[in-house]
């Protein structure tokens, strides 16, 4: 759609464009969509600006671990001949046998970090291409960037089979954990036992050490395993509502951004759940409260989505913790099937923006649904007001 004027004003522009408008609240700048007659109402334009691109802020993958977890050598002695000293050849054997799974357990860790750089690398590549054909504009539901976000996919669910991968590890490590832990115990027992030497003692001495050296080295390693999994986990599930947008980002043949929910969450405590609400003031709006976004359905396929969520995006930048009241306001006609027909419409209108906030990645429970209808509006309108 074309822009018709912006105004600048004691808290930000407000842009006037057919079908959609912004009102203005004290918190936040106010983008004003509307008709002629609304541009007919506001103060007359300063200058003519095209709208804004949509800053572009990739995550980057987490950065995992960097150590190599090479145990050292279990020194070897002559045997003593005694019964100690059997036991200690004993324990000896069997921390060399769990130091040989360390290896190997490193061995796994090395490739599969290596994997999953890898799978990051070609994710990360399919998206920024994505990306930068959205940013110069293209065709809603262009087949080759569907395609593309289809590959793109694809590429998540093999860093998903990484995580998996490093999970199987970690219950593989720590299976070692308690064997290493039993092999110290039993070593530290071995002192209690009749009949040993002074070399059986000395050697005994020497196998606790390196045991409790295994120990802290199989810790660390389930620590570190257990640090990629976590910012994996994260990151993946971040990157799945981003993927989630852009879907949506291509069907509308527009650059829209990264998902409102990883903003809403970035910097605030999570906001209890909100049920459904009665009309705005019942909900407990203040009287006389502007709404952050008018949405009038005055003609078919009103494109919507993008100042949409530069909106809602820009109020989350100013407070992360906000909540949102979506407000259906049906026109009450001229007959009574007129207005139960408008009623039935504003319903429908009212399903189609919940769905794109739902596909933008803002969660549901930042968002309050009622509806009303008014004799003062000339076509349904969606408002969303900011709490």
């Amino acid at each position: 759609m074309l822009l018709k004027s912006l105004r600048i004003g004691t808290f930000g522009p407000v842009l006037l464009v057919a079908g959609c408008s912004f009102a203005s609240e004290s918190l936040w700048p106010s983008f004003g969509f509307g008709d002629d007659d609304d541009v007919a109402q506001a103060a007359p334009a300063a200058m003519s600006t095209p709208a804004a691109t949509p800053e572009l802020t990739p995550t980057p993958p987490p950065q995992l671990g960097q150590t190599i977890f090479a145990p050292q050598a279990v020194t070897q002695a002559t045997a003593t001949g005694t019964f100690v000293g059997q036991k200690v050849a004993q324990h000896r054997a069997e921390l060399v046998s769990l130091q040989g799974l360390i290896v190997q357990r490193n061995q796994q860790l090395q490739k599969s970090r290596q994997q999953t750089t890898e799978d990051a690398q070609r994710y990360h590549g399919t998206i920024a291409a994505i990306k930068a054909r959205l940013q110069v504009g293209t065709t809603p539901g262009n087949p080759v960037l569907t395609s593309q976000w289809q590959a793109a996919q694809q590429e998540l669910d093999r860093l998903s089979a990484d995580v998996s991968q490093l999970n199987s590890l970690a219950n593989g490590v720590a299976s070692d954990s308690a064997m290493a832990a039993y092999l110290l115990e039993a070593a530290r027992a071995t002192y209690g036992l009749a009949g040993a030497i002074d070399e059986d003692h000395r050697q005994l001495a020497i196998l606790e050490d390196e045991t409790n050296r295994t120990v802290v080295l199989i810790d660390r390693l389930l620590n570190e395993l257990s640090e990629d999994i976590s910012r994996q986990t994260s990151y993946i599930g971040s990157e799945r509502r981003n993927l989630n947008v852009i879907g949506l980002a291509i069907q509308n043949g527009e650059i829209l951004g990264n998902s409102l929910f990883n903003r809403a969450f970035a910097n605030a405590a999570p906001v209890g759940a909100a049920g459904v609400a009665t009309p705005a003031a019942a909900a407990g709006l203040p009287a006389g409260q502007q709404p952050l976004v008018v949405i009038r359905f005055d003609r078919p396929n009103v494109q919507y989505q993008q100042p949409l969520y530069n909106a809602i995006s820009t109020a989350l930048e100013r407070r992360p913790q906000a909540t949102f009241d979506l407000v259906t306001v049906a026109a009450t006609g001229v007959t009574g099937a007129e207005a139960a027909l408008n009623v039935s419409r504003a319903k429908q209108n009212a399903d189609y923006v919940v769905r794109a906030l739902s596909d933008m990645g803002l969660p549901a429970d930042r968002l309050r649904l009622s509806s009303t209808s008014s004799a003062d509006v000339a076509t349904n309108e969606v408002r969303i007001y900011v709490r």
